[in-house]
Protein backbone atom coordinates (compact mmCIF):
# COMPACT_ATOMS: atom_id res chain seq x y z
CA UNK A 1 0.00 0.00 0.00
CA UNK A 2 1.35 3.49 -0.78
CA UNK A 3 2.79 5.57 2.42
CA UNK A 4 3.53 2.06 4.71
CA UNK A 5 7.12 0.97 5.05
CA UNK A 6 8.84 -2.33 5.82
CA UNK A 7 8.78 -3.84 8.92
CA UNK A 8 11.35 -2.23 11.38
CA UNK A 9 13.28 -5.19 13.64
CA UNK A 10 12.31 -4.64 16.87
CA UNK A 11 8.78 -2.91 16.24
CA UNK A 12 5.52 -4.21 17.06
CA UNK A 13 3.15 -5.68 14.11
CA UNK A 14 1.05 -3.51 13.15
CA UNK A 15 -1.54 -4.74 10.33
CA UNK A 16 -2.54 -2.87 7.35
CA UNK A 17 -4.88 -5.18 5.07
CA UNK A 18 -2.46 -8.12 4.68
CA UNK A 19 0.71 -6.96 4.86
CA UNK A 20 3.03 -6.49 8.00
CA UNK A 21 4.38 -2.77 7.85
CA UNK A 22 5.70 0.14 10.40
CA UNK A 23 4.53 3.60 10.53
CA UNK A 24 6.99 6.37 10.88
CA UNK A 25 4.77 8.20 12.59
CA UNK A 26 4.60 6.12 15.71
CA UNK A 27 6.98 3.83 15.30
CA UNK A 28 10.25 5.06 17.09
CA UNK A 29 13.26 2.43 15.07
CA UNK A 30 11.41 4.43 11.83
CA UNK A 31 11.95 7.82 13.08
CA UNK A 32 15.79 6.87 14.69
CA UNK A 33 16.57 5.53 10.28
CA UNK A 34 15.51 9.08 9.13
CA UNK A 35 16.89 10.68 11.40
CA UNK A 36 20.34 9.61 10.70
CA UNK A 37 19.69 9.64 7.02
CA UNK A 38 18.78 13.66 7.07
CA UNK A 39 21.83 14.12 9.32
CA UNK A 40 24.74 12.06 6.66
CA UNK A 41 22.71 14.01 3.70
CA UNK A 42 23.33 17.50 5.64
CA UNK A 43 26.56 16.91 6.29
CA UNK A 44 27.57 15.90 2.94
CA UNK A 45 26.21 19.22 1.71
CA UNK A 46 28.49 20.98 4.37
CA UNK A 47 31.59 19.13 3.17
CA UNK A 48 31.07 19.90 -0.06
CA UNK A 49 30.35 23.47 0.26
CA UNK A 50 33.50 23.95 2.83
CA UNK A 51 35.34 22.40 0.05
CA UNK A 52 34.37 24.59 -2.85
CA UNK A 53 35.09 27.82 -0.36
CA UNK A 54 38.50 26.31 0.20
CA UNK A 55 39.22 25.61 -3.33
CA UNK A 56 37.93 29.29 -4.12
CA UNK A 57 40.40 30.79 -1.27
CA UNK A 58 43.32 28.70 -2.86
CA UNK A 59 42.51 30.62 -6.07
CA UNK A 60 41.71 33.58 -5.03
CA UNK A 61 44.94 33.70 -2.96
CA UNK A 62 47.00 32.47 -6.67
CA UNK A 63 45.67 35.68 -8.45
CA UNK A 64 46.13 38.47 -5.79
CA UNK A 65 49.46 37.57 -4.85
CA UNK A 66 51.95 40.89 -4.32
CA UNK A 67 55.33 39.19 -5.31
CA UNK A 68 54.71 37.54 -8.63
CA UNK A 69 52.62 37.88 -11.61
CA UNK A 70 48.68 36.84 -12.02
CA UNK A 71 47.96 33.75 -11.24
CA UNK A 72 51.65 32.43 -10.53
CA UNK A 73 53.72 31.97 -7.68
CA UNK A 74 56.38 30.07 -9.22
CA UNK A 75 59.82 31.82 -9.00
CA UNK A 76 62.38 31.85 -12.07
CA UNK A 77 64.96 29.58 -11.85
CA UNK A 78 68.19 30.00 -12.05
CA UNK A 79 70.16 31.21 -15.59
CA UNK A 80 72.67 28.67 -17.27
CA UNK A 81 76.70 29.03 -16.50
CA UNK A 82 78.84 31.11 -18.86
CA UNK A 83 79.96 28.01 -20.84
CA UNK A 84 76.37 26.70 -21.12
CA UNK A 85 75.07 29.76 -22.94
CA UNK A 86 73.93 28.85 -26.57
CA UNK A 87 74.59 25.35 -25.71
CA UNK A 88 71.46 24.03 -27.65
CA UNK A 89 72.79 26.01 -30.96
CA UNK A 90 76.17 24.39 -30.57
CA UNK A 91 74.63 20.36 -29.93
CA UNK A 92 73.17 20.66 -32.92
CA UNK A 93 76.44 21.85 -34.66
CA UNK A 94 78.45 19.11 -32.44
CA UNK A 95 76.88 16.06 -31.38
CA UNK A 96 76.04 13.54 -33.82
CA UNK A 97 78.95 13.57 -36.01
CA UNK A 98 82.52 12.03 -36.31
CA UNK A 99 83.80 12.74 -39.07
CA UNK A 100 87.02 10.30 -39.78
CA UNK A 101 85.87 8.46 -37.30
CA UNK A 102 84.16 5.59 -35.75
CA UNK A 103 83.05 5.74 -32.26
CA UNK A 104 80.77 3.91 -29.80
CA UNK A 105 79.58 5.01 -26.30
CA UNK A 106 78.55 3.24 -23.23
CA UNK A 107 76.51 3.95 -20.39
CA UNK A 108 74.86 1.98 -17.93
CA UNK A 109 73.93 1.94 -14.13
CA UNK A 110 74.31 -0.26 -11.46
CA UNK A 111 71.85 -1.39 -8.61
CA UNK A 112 73.45 0.12 -6.08
CA UNK A 113 73.66 3.66 -7.88
CA UNK A 114 77.06 3.71 -9.77
CA UNK A 115 77.29 5.18 -13.15
CA UNK A 116 79.50 3.60 -15.73
CA UNK A 117 80.36 5.58 -19.00
CA UNK A 118 82.65 4.01 -21.71
CA UNK A 119 82.96 5.35 -25.07
CA UNK A 120 85.97 4.36 -27.66
CA UNK A 121 86.52 6.07 -30.97
CA UNK A 122 88.89 4.61 -34.04
CA UNK A 123 90.47 7.15 -36.45
CA UNK A 124 89.53 5.94 -39.93
CA UNK A 125 93.21 7.89 -41.41
CA UNK A 126 95.49 6.60 -39.01
CA UNK A 127 94.36 3.73 -37.36
CA UNK A 128 94.95 5.41 -34.25
CA UNK A 129 92.37 4.35 -31.45
CA UNK A 130 91.25 5.97 -27.93
CA UNK A 131 89.93 5.02 -25.41
CA UNK A 132 88.17 6.25 -21.97
CA UNK A 133 85.99 4.83 -18.87
CA UNK A 134 84.18 6.85 -16.10
CA UNK A 135 82.44 6.38 -13.16
CA UNK A 136 80.19 8.63 -11.28
CA UNK A 137 78.69 7.87 -7.36
CA UNK A 138 76.60 10.16 -6.02
CA UNK A 139 75.66 10.56 -1.94
CA UNK A 140 72.03 12.11 -2.42
CA UNK A 141 71.82 12.32 1.25
CA UNK A 142 75.01 14.26 1.90
CA UNK A 143 75.04 16.18 -1.45
CA UNK A 144 78.79 14.31 -2.16
CA UNK A 145 79.33 13.53 -6.00
CA UNK A 146 82.40 11.25 -6.83
CA UNK A 147 83.73 11.26 -10.55
CA UNK A 148 86.37 9.21 -11.95
CA UNK A 149 87.65 9.06 -15.79
CA UNK A 150 90.82 7.23 -17.15
CA UNK A 151 91.85 7.18 -20.67
CA UNK A 152 94.16 5.35 -23.11
CA UNK A 153 96.74 8.42 -22.57
CA UNK A 154 97.23 6.71 -19.32
CA UNK A 155 95.69 9.77 -17.23
CA UNK A 156 93.88 9.63 -14.33
CA UNK A 157 90.99 12.36 -13.13
CA UNK A 158 89.16 12.55 -9.84
CA UNK A 159 86.46 14.92 -9.01
CA UNK A 160 84.57 15.56 -5.67
CA UNK A 161 81.50 17.66 -5.77
CA UNK A 162 79.52 18.65 -2.78
CA UNK A 163 76.55 20.71 -3.12
CA UNK A 164 73.71 22.34 -0.99
CA UNK A 165 75.01 21.84 2.08
CA UNK A 166 77.11 24.37 3.44
CA UNK A 167 74.15 27.03 1.38
CA UNK A 168 71.41 26.64 -1.05
CA UNK A 169 72.54 26.45 -4.29
CA UNK A 170 76.80 26.59 -3.62
CA UNK A 171 78.39 23.95 -5.01
CA UNK A 172 81.77 23.22 -3.76
CA UNK A 173 84.52 21.07 -5.99
CA UNK A 174 87.80 19.48 -6.10
CA UNK A 175 89.17 18.67 -9.60
CA UNK A 176 92.40 16.70 -9.95
CA UNK A 177 94.48 14.73 -12.50
CA UNK A 178 97.52 12.45 -12.70
CA UNK A 179 99.99 10.91 -15.33
CA UNK A 180 101.22 7.57 -14.05
CA UNK A 181 103.88 7.25 -16.44
CA UNK A 182 105.79 10.77 -15.93
CA UNK A 183 104.13 11.73 -12.20
CA UNK A 184 102.30 14.99 -13.69
CA UNK A 185 100.15 16.11 -11.30
CA UNK A 186 97.50 19.30 -11.05
CA UNK A 187 94.59 20.72 -9.57
CA UNK A 188 91.72 22.60 -9.46
CA UNK A 189 89.62 24.04 -6.66
CA UNK A 190 86.06 24.90 -8.22
CA UNK A 191 83.13 26.88 -6.54
CA UNK A 192 79.71 27.90 -8.00
CA UNK A 193 76.38 29.65 -6.25
CA UNK A 194 73.67 30.16 -8.45
CA UNK A 195 70.14 31.07 -7.38
CA UNK A 196 66.77 33.12 -9.15
CA UNK A 197 68.39 35.31 -11.59
CA UNK A 198 71.83 34.84 -11.11
CA UNK A 199 74.44 32.23 -11.90
CA UNK A 200 78.48 33.07 -10.24
CA UNK A 201 81.57 30.79 -10.67
CA UNK A 202 84.83 30.78 -9.84
CA UNK A 203 87.83 28.30 -10.42
CA UNK A 204 91.62 28.65 -9.16
CA UNK A 205 94.11 26.80 -10.54
CA UNK A 206 97.02 24.98 -8.04
CA UNK A 207 100.09 26.31 -9.71
CA UNK A 208 103.06 27.20 -7.38
CA UNK A 209 104.58 29.64 -9.91
CA UNK A 210 101.32 31.27 -9.68
CA UNK A 211 97.67 30.41 -10.10
CA UNK A 212 95.23 31.46 -12.81
CA UNK A 213 91.89 32.47 -11.33
CA UNK A 214 89.04 32.01 -13.55
CA UNK A 215 85.62 33.65 -13.11
CA UNK A 216 82.37 34.12 -14.58
CA UNK A 217 78.62 35.38 -13.99
CA UNK A 218 75.43 35.36 -15.67
CA UNK A 219 72.44 37.08 -14.85
CA UNK A 220 68.88 36.42 -15.91
CA UNK A 221 65.52 38.79 -16.18
CA UNK A 222 62.73 37.77 -17.89
CA UNK A 223 64.21 35.17 -20.39
CA UNK A 224 67.08 38.09 -20.96
CA UNK A 225 70.83 36.59 -20.35
CA UNK A 226 74.15 38.68 -19.85
CA UNK A 227 77.13 36.98 -18.97
CA UNK A 228 81.01 37.98 -18.20
CA UNK A 229 83.95 35.78 -18.56
CA UNK A 230 87.44 36.42 -17.51
CA UNK A 231 90.77 34.60 -16.27
CA UNK A 232 93.60 36.67 -14.84
CA UNK A 233 97.03 35.04 -14.80
CA UNK A 234 98.49 35.83 -11.21
CA UNK A 235 101.99 35.40 -12.40
CA UNK A 236 101.95 37.94 -15.03
CA UNK A 237 99.65 39.92 -13.48
CA UNK A 238 97.48 40.56 -16.23
CA UNK A 239 94.13 39.13 -18.10
CA UNK A 240 94.44 36.49 -19.94
CA UNK A 241 90.88 36.26 -20.50
CA UNK A 242 87.93 38.84 -21.66
CA UNK A 243 84.50 37.53 -22.31
CA UNK A 244 80.85 39.14 -22.89
CA UNK A 245 77.74 37.27 -23.82
CA UNK A 246 74.28 38.43 -23.97
CA UNK A 247 71.11 36.25 -24.88
CA UNK A 248 67.50 35.84 -25.21
CA UNK A 249 65.63 32.62 -23.88
CA UNK A 250 62.04 31.75 -24.57
CA UNK A 251 60.37 28.78 -24.89
CA UNK A 252 61.86 26.68 -27.79
CA UNK A 253 63.46 29.75 -29.35
CA UNK A 254 67.15 30.94 -28.04
CA UNK A 255 69.50 34.12 -29.17
CA UNK A 256 72.96 34.48 -28.08
CA UNK A 257 75.88 36.41 -29.30
CA UNK A 258 79.19 36.66 -27.79
CA UNK A 259 82.67 38.78 -27.68
CA UNK A 260 85.98 37.10 -27.06
CA UNK A 261 88.86 39.49 -25.90
CA UNK A 262 87.67 42.47 -28.79
CA UNK A 263 88.15 40.15 -31.77
CA UNK A 264 86.23 37.26 -32.00
CA UNK A 265 82.59 38.41 -32.23
CA UNK A 266 79.64 35.31 -32.79
CA UNK A 267 76.47 34.58 -32.72
CA UNK A 268 73.50 31.70 -32.76
CA UNK A 269 70.01 30.90 -33.15
CA UNK A 270 68.19 27.55 -32.07
CA UNK A 271 64.45 26.75 -32.96
CA UNK A 272 62.72 23.69 -31.60
CA UNK A 273 60.02 23.71 -34.23
CA UNK A 274 58.32 20.75 -33.01
CA UNK A 275 58.89 17.43 -31.00
CA UNK A 276 61.48 16.02 -33.97
CA UNK A 277 62.90 18.62 -35.39
CA UNK A 278 65.38 21.27 -34.11
CA UNK A 279 67.04 23.71 -35.94
CA UNK A 280 70.20 26.13 -35.11
CA UNK A 281 71.99 29.05 -37.21
CA UNK A 282 75.10 30.36 -36.08
CA UNK A 283 77.72 32.98 -37.54
CA UNK A 284 81.19 34.15 -36.52
CA UNK A 285 83.79 36.87 -37.45
CA UNK A 286 87.28 38.06 -36.83
CA UNK A 287 88.06 41.52 -35.98
CA UNK A 288 90.95 42.62 -38.88
CA UNK A 289 89.53 39.64 -41.47
CA UNK A 290 86.71 40.34 -43.95
CA UNK A 291 85.93 36.18 -44.17
CA UNK A 292 82.48 35.80 -42.23
CA UNK A 293 82.02 31.92 -41.42
CA UNK A 294 77.94 30.99 -41.57
CA UNK A 295 76.52 27.65 -41.23
CA UNK A 296 72.98 26.11 -40.91
CA UNK A 297 71.98 22.42 -39.14
CA UNK A 298 69.30 21.00 -38.42
CA UNK A 299 68.23 17.33 -36.22
CA UNK A 300 65.53 15.50 -36.88
CA UNK A 301 63.59 12.46 -34.41
CA UNK A 302 63.01 9.60 -36.81
CA UNK A 303 61.96 7.61 -33.46
CA UNK A 304 62.88 7.43 -29.94
CA UNK A 305 65.98 5.19 -30.67
CA UNK A 306 67.38 6.99 -33.88
CA UNK A 307 67.62 10.61 -35.37
CA UNK A 308 69.62 12.41 -38.62
CA UNK A 309 71.47 15.23 -38.36
CA UNK A 310 72.74 17.74 -41.24
CA UNK A 311 74.85 20.98 -41.39
CA UNK A 312 76.53 22.96 -44.32
CA UNK A 313 78.31 26.44 -43.94
CA UNK A 314 79.34 28.65 -46.30
CA UNK A 315 82.36 26.99 -47.41
CA UNK A 316 80.11 24.36 -48.80
CA UNK A 317 80.85 21.80 -46.63
CA UNK A 318 78.32 19.84 -45.94
CA UNK A 319 77.70 16.73 -43.13
CA UNK A 320 75.71 14.66 -42.55
CA UNK A 321 75.14 12.35 -39.57
CA UNK A 322 72.86 9.26 -38.47
CA UNK A 323 72.94 8.07 -34.64
CA UNK A 324 70.98 4.61 -33.19
CA UNK A 325 70.47 3.82 -29.65
CA UNK A 326 70.74 -0.22 -30.09
CA UNK A 327 69.83 -0.34 -26.21
CA UNK A 328 69.37 2.06 -23.82
CA UNK A 329 72.32 3.39 -22.84
CA UNK A 330 74.08 2.37 -26.10
CA UNK A 331 74.80 4.85 -28.89
CA UNK A 332 76.58 4.48 -32.06
CA UNK A 333 76.79 7.83 -34.71
CA UNK A 334 77.40 6.41 -38.22
CA UNK A 335 78.74 9.98 -40.22
CA UNK A 336 79.55 10.67 -43.76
Amino acid sequence: MRGSRPLEKGCRLRMRGSRRVCSPSVCPFALHRNTVRNIDTANTIMSEKGQKQKETHVKGSSESCHHCKPKTCANMAAPPAYADLGKSAKDIFSKGYGFGAVKLDLKTKSQSGVEFSSGGSRNTDTGKAAGNLETKYKVKDLGLTLNQKWNTDNVLTTEVTLEDQLAKGLKLGLDTSFVPNTGKKSGKLKTGYKRDYMNVGCDIDFDLAGPTIHAAAVLGYEGWLAGYQMAFDTAKSKLAQNNFALGYKAGDFQLHTNVNDGTEFGGSIYQKVNGQLETAVNLAWTAGSNNTRFGIAAKYQLDKDSSISAKVNNASLVGVGYTQSLRPGEQTPSCH
